[in-house]
């Protein structure tokens, strides 16, 4: 049995590398201020994105080694993952999380410590051929019902505004990876490959990517799986995993 698997996959995994030369690259590298970043670029009206808490696959947290496997034994594959959010120590989501138009986790408007408490925070949420970034109130007043979503903080980029509380000359480098909404519709996802400050990373959405709305998911255990750029990062345990899914072609 587990030759066979072991067969699966990696007849699995040549396909896949054979589609992925094939098709438009969706990343790439770019130089903003002091920093280098990745961004990865999808439509959502071409492209399925989804979210993966870890009540999907384990109790006790998704790595993106897992839910390839577990995709790929349902007949997919993921082309893209990112980990998607703040969570508890039990790996349940600190806030708003909808999987596949269910409800793991509430909204959270709440105050506390922390940055997802770094008011506004934000939602990003995928619906049926579009998705977006909204500030948490917004998303609240708008009544959306989407099919996937994640809650985190802060928001990066607020209508065209950098967040009130981020600063030029902040002291706090991280590594960090957030999400905004392009005007064309798209979703750029983005990685700093170095460490950068909030006001540096929250401008690169703003200014170049030209992005009115993005969210900040995570600074610790900020990691991407693209294997279009043969990037994948450590297989860290995450509460939440965003991904770009795929049908094999078989």
């Amino acid at each position: 049995m587990r030759v066979l698997l072991f067969l699966f996959l990696l007849l699995a995994a040549l396909t896949l590398r054979s589609i992925a030369m094939a098709e438009p690259p969706k990343c790439t590298e770019i130089e903003h201020l002091s920093g280098r970043y990745t961004v990865c670029t999808f439509d959502p009206a071409q492209e399925t994105i989804r979210l993966f808490g870890a009540a999907t696959l384990v109790s006790r947290g998704a790595r993106y080694d897992q839910l390839n496997t577990h995709l790929l034994r349902n007949g997919q594959h993921m082309t893209f993952a990112m980990n998607g959010g703040m969570y508890h120590p039990d790996y349940g989501p600190v806030g708003l999380l909808v999987e596949g138009g269910r409800e793991a986790g509430a909204l959270n408007r709440g105050d506390a410590f922390g940055n997802f408490f770094l008011k506004p925070n934000g939602v990003f949420w995928v619906g049926e051929g579009r998705a977006g970034v909204m500030e948490t109130e917004a998303f609240a007043r708008a009544g959306l019902s989407p099919r996937e979503a994640t809650q985190s903080g802060p928001m990066l980029v607020i209508d065209g505004n950098i967040h009130p509380r981020f600063l030029a000359d902040g002291t706090s480098l991280q590594i960090r990876n957030g999400v905004g909404s392009l005007p064309d519709g798209r979703i750029a996802f983005v990685i700093s490959n170095d460490p950068v400050r909030f006001h540096d990373f929250a401008t690169l959405f703003r200014d170049r990517l030209h992005s009115r709305n993005a969210l900040f998911l995570d600074g610790s255990i900020s990691s991407l799986y693209a294997p279009e750029i043969r990037r994948h990062d450590r297989d860290a345990v995450m509460g939440t995993i965003i991904a770009v899914v795929k049908n094999l072609p078989w």
